[in-house]
């Protein structure tokens, strides 16, 4: 399995994110883990299918080697319930199962010891129709499209639903293959299919399909396990060492040529914050797709129709969005934040998209300076509602608010301003990325991380911004010609350092719960600025004494 940074596993971390919420057997199958998921370690993933996209069918097999982590005769895997499983095989022999909802307990016919890398290997027969998403990504499921041509065009993206709706898989965050996947997919004549990782060759079946083989060198989350089946072109150039590959519609080869240069200034920036990219081996593709874009590992979905901004519209209101394809660089910066560092548990997701969010300021900054980059990354505080925590519930498959995005990039933010030292501010990033390159981590994990590497007790902020919905709110007050100041905060003991202007001269204060007071004289309150742009609070005013 990807290395696993452990952890303390604190449940009531959690905080409370709805008590009214309650998550049923279902939930805890697929997002649990189980003595039957914990007691083996998947080694590679060997995944070969046929997919009819006119009747929109899936049949085929993956073959998992594993390795027991203890001594199990039984382990649970996982396939949507609306698929069939055909057979299991294990030394030529078929094995028995019991399904519950999603989960696929397979029994063996004995118990077997740790093996360690040594593995066993099963072959997975199944078949049947997917599910079809009805607004992909932000639903799970594949899409059966056609291009303007007529030709069938077909996606799938499964983060937040499960990778099992279409394949049969250890569906959890927590491990992924140890030594990659192969993945070989047959398709209709005529058409193309384009997966992760490299591409090793294609194969006329002599049936009316050919077969599309490729090979990924490196771990890989679930979910990231994609199919793209097109009319597509490739375009192949290598910049400074690494290969990049754009598969797009034959239609478009035109205009993606000239639009995705923009790729090139982002490997640039990336690179020089977060390290050199982690999939080298494998090689970088941008893969066009029926719907909006999603971070698949080395064959990032692109569906942003060749403009520039979120769909032709600029997140964070400023003009600045308008500068950069916001598909391009957030779903690229997902191969260092979000594939290469994976969360052990979907509640944890704002690992994947806080970091990746701060991405697309990081890159304006590379591009337009460090002014544009905080102009673009306040500009996003409209898109965040602060009225539930961004750490969801663990084990049941389930993320937090979707504030995890931008209020997780502002977060960031504000530790860089805490911080108060670029060059450190980098080094940490830079370090981070590497530390934890191919790794699975946890919240806790990251906290403990920061909290070495700045020399700072950051713990009462991680949980303010992430364990919460609101944000720390400033409160001053003039009492006898004296600044007073404190956090009002859900932490009971909340402390975090913060800048401000008196009459235009900076001081950086040191606020907790309690109140404190300035040595400096104020003639009014309005007198104080509060840097609300280096941090993401709220600020109140409050009549003098």
């Amino acid at each position: 399995m990807k290395k696993i940074i452990v952890t303390l596993f604190i449940i009531c971390s959690y905080n409370f994110l709805s008590s009214q919420e309650t998550f049923t057997r279902k939930d805890t199958l697929q997002g649990g883990l189980r003595p039957e998921r914990t007691c083996f370690n998947v080694l590679h993933y060997d995944l070969n299918i046929k997919i009819n996209p006119e009747e929109k069918y899936i049949v085929g097999y993956n073959e998992i080697t594993f390795g027991m982590e203890g001594k199990s005769d039984v382990i649970q895997l996982d396939l949507f319930e609306n698929m069939e499983v055909d057979s299991i095989i294990f030394n030529s022999k078929k094995l028995t199962y019991k399904r519950e909802f999603n989960a696929v307990f397979v029994d063996f016919p004995e118990a077997f010891q740790s093996i360690g890398n040594k593995g066993k290997t099963i072959r997975f027969y199944y078949s049947g129709k997917p599910i079809i998403a009805k607004n992909a990504p932000w639903d799970g499921g594949f899409v059966f499209t056609k291009d303007r041509q007529g030709k069938d065009w077909v996606g799938v993206a499964c983060q937040r639903t499960g990778a099992s709706l279409w394949y049969p898989c250890k569906d959890s965050q927590s491990d992924e293959p140890d030594f990659g996947a192969t993945i070989k997919v047959a398709v209709p004549n005529g058409l193309m299919n384009v997966s992760n990782g490299r591409f090793m060759g294609n194969v006329d079946l002599k049936n009316g399909y050919t077969r599309w083989d490729w090979e990924v060198n490196y771990t890989i989350n679930t979910y990231s396990i994609t199919v793209n089946i097109g009319d597509y072109v490739q375009i192949h150039e290598n910049y400074k060492g690494l290969n990049l590959d754009y598969y797009v519609l034959r239609e478009n080869e035109a205009k993606a040529r000239v639009h995705f240069e923009e790729v090139k200034p982002m490997m640039d920036c990336f690179q020089s914050k977060f390290g050199p990219y982690p999939f080298a081996y494998d090689g970088y593709k941008l893969v066009e797709t029926p719907y909006l874009g999603m971070e698949h590992q080395s064959a990032v979905a692109y569906g942003n129709k060749y403009v520039k901004g979120y769909l032709g519209t600029d997140r964070s209101q400023t003009g600045i969005g308008l500068l950069f394809d916001f598909i391009i660089i957030h779903e690229s910066g997902h191969e260092w934040l979000g594939n290469s560092i994976t969360s052990k548990d979907s509640a944890d997701m704002w690992i994947h998209e806080g970091f990746t969010s701060y991405t697309e300021s990081v890159y304006v900054e590379c591009q337009y300076g460090y002014e544009k980059g905080q102009e673009y990354i306040n500009g996003c505080k409209e898109n965040i509602d602060n009225t539930s925590p961004i750490i969801g519930p663990y084990g049941v498959n389930k993320q937090g608010s979707t504030d995890m995005y931008e209020k997780g990039a502002l977060m960031l933010n504000t530790l860089r301003h805490i911080v108060d030292n670029d060059d450190k501010w980098w080094e940490i990033l830079l370090k981070y990325s590497k530390t934890f390159r191919h790794k699975i981590i946890d919240t806790k994990t990251v906290v403990a991380f920061f909290n070495s590497e700045t020399g700072m007790n950051l713990t009462t902020i991680f949980n303010q911004y992430l364990r919460y919905a609101n944000i720390p709110k400033l409160e001053l007050r003039k009492s006898k010609g004296k600044l007073e100041y404190r956090w009002k905060a859900n932490e009971s003991i909340f402390t975090m350092p913060v800048d401000i202007k008196i009459r235009g001269k900076k001081y950086r204060i040191y606020p907790t719960n309690a109140w404190k007071k300035t040595k400096s004289n104020i003639n009014k309150i309005e007198d104080i600025e509060v840097l609300t742009n280096d941090f993401y609070i709220n600020v109140n005013l409050l009549k003098k004494l």
